[in-house]
């Protein structure tokens, strides 16, 4: 077939690979009265409204249109022609079978993210982050040292704290002791933004695509630690060559100091049991992971009760009535709601997508013409261009039949692959905002391809070093 004489199908395989959820109208959601709908109106207008919505999400930092109200609309719209359709047909219970299919998917991933981003709310109004950040610039190290302690420190924080979140805190510490070194800080928010995806890319929990995979079912919770060696690669050979682009020189030192509030460390040993309590729910109950991290979320809940007594007690006595009582519910409210309901659009979207028949294209282009090497390698570069969530949603729902050690390929570059530019993750778009006219797009452009060539030899180290795992099928 050649797609390129057909530009329907053309533009299906490009959505379908780029963007989520396909897979949540796979196998299961489709019964014996499914509607090829590839070549009939309904699939074009599909295509059309995600399209537009989708531009809209791309164009939100010039138009502030939040990315959640566009894909939801262009959700309730694609289910509803397709509605129509079917039930114009005789069959009423197809598509909703498949949406409830969809919607069961999208919740296990949304509690899930719901319970870890109030964990680290949690850990953020306890002052944990700000604590680390006032450390660090306390301890007077030169430009290169804190290139390098930033970047290690976003590697291993980002496996538990998420990319995000730990990419946000040590561009924090950059800018506080950057000043206006503007190399220094460009060149440190790039390393940093490699690191942190580098980081998350061997963890369950260090992104959400690998966080897909693993309640999947198609890594399992110590398997992804195989990825350890080819994400240092990842990070360590850019790392090592913008090293000599940083100044020899040292920041202005301060004294200032801030002390986490009372109940911190606690909070993270319950982080840690929280996690630690997901896999066990997952690993030896044979339990969805949000159970365990719904359990969690229980601990904290106590906690915040134990918390909010004493706090009450110690207010009381110091006759102090502005005292701010802790609130796991204000922790809750505080997640990143906007992300969570984009989530819901794009996979509502591209289940639509899925289930009208394109993801059938998809698959066969890339899995079978191409092969899974190629395909895979492919999935990275394109999570550089649109987020790799919608990417990893796009294979998960493919489902392609790959070894254990294409699975972690793919994981790797989905993770990785996005910090070939700024806008391919979140960590570099946060930044982009954190960092305004200091890390750029052009800037981080500039060093693209040094990142590549991290991006090259992680692919190949972790097929010599993972070569066992390319003999073993899910």
């Amino acid at each position: 077939m050649n797609l390129f004489k057909n530009p329907s199908v053309l533009l299906a395989t490009l959505l379908t690979a780029m963007f989520p959820a396909s897979a949540f109208a796979s196998a299961g959601a489709i019964s014996t009265n499914w509607i090829d709908l590839t070549n009939h109106w309904v699939g074009f207008a599909a295509l059309t409204v995600f399209v537009l919505a989708y531009a809209l999400v791309m164009a939100e930092e010039y138009i502030h249109l939040r990315k959640s109200k566009p894909v939801i609309i262009a959700a309730g719209i694609i289910w509803a022609i397709i509605g129509y359709v079917y039930a114009a047909n005789g069959f009423t219970h197809e598509a909703e079978a498949a949406v409830r299919h969809n919607l069961l998917e999208y919740a296990e991933l949304m509690l899930f993210l719901l319970v870890a981003m109030t964990y680290i709310n949690a850990m953020q109004e306890r002052m944990v982050f700000d604590a680390l950040r006032s450390w660090l610039i306390k301890k007077g190290f030169s430009f290169r040292q804190l290139f390098w302690i930033t970047g290690i420190l976003a590697f291993f924080i980002s496996p538990i704290a998420d990319n995000l979140t730990t990419a946000l805190l040590m561009c924090a510490v950059v800018l506080a002791v950057g000043g206006d070194n503007m190399k220094f800080i460009s060149v440190a928010c790039i390393n940093i933004v490699v690191a942190a995806n580098a980081g998350g890319a061997f963890s369950p929990f260090g992104d959400i695509t690998t966080l897909m995979v693993w309640q999947k079912g198609m890594v399992e919770f110590t398997t992804f630690f195989a990825l350890f060696i080819p994400s240092v690669v990842n990070f360590v050979i850019p790392a090592a060559i913008m090293h000599f682009a940083i100044p020899k020189e040292n920041p202005a030192g301060s004294d200032e100091g801030v002390p986490m509030k009372r109940g911190s460390k606690r909070i993270i040993g319950l982080f840690f049991l929280t996690i630690l309590t997901a896999v066990s729910f997952h690993n030896f109950l044979h339990l969805p992971p949000v159970v365990g991290m719904l359990t969690g979320l229980g601990y904290l809940q106590f906690f915040g009760f134990f918390l909010r007594k004493t706090e009450k007690i110690a207010a009381l006595k110091e006759e102090d009535d502005k005292i701010a009582l802790f609130d796991v519910f204000n922790k809750v409210a505080q997640a990143e709601w906007d992300t969570l309901l984009f989530f819901y659009g794009v996979v509502l979207c591209v289940g639509g997508l899925g289930f009208i028949g394109y993801l059938s294209v998809a698959s066969d282009v890339m899995y079978n013409q191409w092969g899974p090497t190629y395909a895979n390698v492919a999935v990275g570069v394109l999570s550089a261009i649109v987020d790799n969530i919608p990417v990893m949603f796009a294979v998960l729902s493919m489902s392609p039949d790959m070894s254990l050690g294409q699975w972690l390929l793919v994981t790797l570059t989905a993770g990785v692959g996005g910090s070939l530019l700024s806008i391919g993750s979140a960590a570099g778009v946060a930044l982009m905002g954190q960092a305004r006219g200091k890390y750029t797009f052009v800037s981080h452009l500039k060093w693209t391809p040094v990142i590549a060539l991290g991006y090259i030899a992680s692919i190949y180290c972790h097929m010599w070093v993972n070569s066992a795992y390319f003999l073993v099928y899910r």
